[in-house]
């Protein structure tokens, strides 16, 4: 039996990248999952120059042993929110596992602007879709955990300290996913329902792929351009990290914080899909002599300074 055979999730933002891995890796567990999002077949949310769906996801899903069910839904739009809480009601009755890793910020990030020459209209977006979107979706899935008095919220972030993220609008929405998660435990902390966030490392999701223009089979090429390329994961790692999560009875100890797909590699002794165990706070600290969190900072300072180009990793896109 796998160890969430009969337990069902949701994944709110699995089209690609971090979200994608969850969902798929959740089925691979045996679990059931709904994938939700904005692009399906038909209909790319992104337009034509990102070309995955909802539905892709979901085969996935089911061909890995699970039951992937893609149902396309806007999560800003509570009128959405609320149906696709009632269908999953419906449907299957309980909820165990929410995930929250609805983004849509690519073209809002103004990465290296100082926040006074930061767009106020596209921060407000962000906030829009990467926060105000992971509260109302809580808000109306939520409450089916607490029923049963048991289940595990996810908030999928960029980190897992408190270093700056490069610019205010983007370093303010990933922290506050975190602060989200810390929040809920509290209100939950009288329940068995437990609220947590996860960071991957350097995704190798489609888009960066796209980016470097390499493959998964030729992934190491693009090093060449970045050397912390080499110490990146494919979206199936933070996969098996939330997988891990929730199939361990003592993950309420971890309410209220904030973990990374490196460090529960490790504890839970699962790897990326090459069998390797990629680390990426070791990594920094390797290449920057320095502790992750100072390096971390360190290169953000230097990128926006002009003095060295960093490419921002591709966290998950809605």
């Amino acid at each position: 039996m796998k160890p969430l055979e009969g337990r069902i999730a949701l994944v709110a933002g699995a089209t690609r990248g971090a979200g994608r891995g969850i969902a798929t890796m959740l089925g691979e567990a045996g679990a059931t999952v709904y994938c939700t999002g904005r692009s399906v077949r038909g209909n790319l949310a992104s337009g034509p120059k990102r070309p995955e769906t909802l539905e892709e996801t979901a085969e996935r899903v089911t061909a890995l042993g699970g039951k992937g069910i893609a149902v396309r839904v806007d999560h800003s739009v509570e009128e959405e929110v609320e149906a696709l809480a009632q269908r999953i009601r419906a449907e299957a009755g309980h909820l165990d596992v929410l995930v929250n890793d609805i983004w849509g910020g690519e073209s809002l990030m103004e990465l290296g602007l100082p926040f006074w020459k930061q767009s106020a209209q596209k921060a407000r977006l962000m906030f829009d879709r990467a926060i105000f979107t992971h509260l109302l979706t809580s808000r109306h899935l939520v409450p089916m955990m607490v029923e049963r008095n048991q289940g595990l919220i996810v908030e999928v972030t960029d980190g897992d300290s408190f270093g700056y993220r490069g610019a205010v609008a983007y370093d303010v929405t990933k922290m506050a996913v975190i602060r989200l998660a810390f929040a809920m435990s509290r209100d939950l902390r009288r329940t068995n329902v437990t609220a947590l966030a996860i960071t991957p490392g350097f995704l190798r999701s489609e888009e960066m792929l796209d980016y470097f223009g390499v493959t998964e089979a030729t992934w190491r090429d693009a090093a060449k351009k970045d050397p912390n390329f080499i110490a990146s994961e494919t979206p199936a790692y933070v996969g098996r990290a939330v997988a891990a999560l929730a199939a361990d009875p003592n993950v309420r100890a971890r309410a209220g914080r904030v973990v990374a797909s490196w460090t529960l590699a490790r504890e839970y002794g699962f790897t990326d899909l090459d069998g390797t165990q990629p680390h990426w706070a070791d990594h920094f600290t390797r290449t920057y002599q320095q502790p992750y969190t100072v390096a971390q900072d360190a290169a953000y300072a230097s990128w926006m300074n002009g003095a060295i180009e960093v490419i921002v990793p591709d966290w998950p896109q809605y």
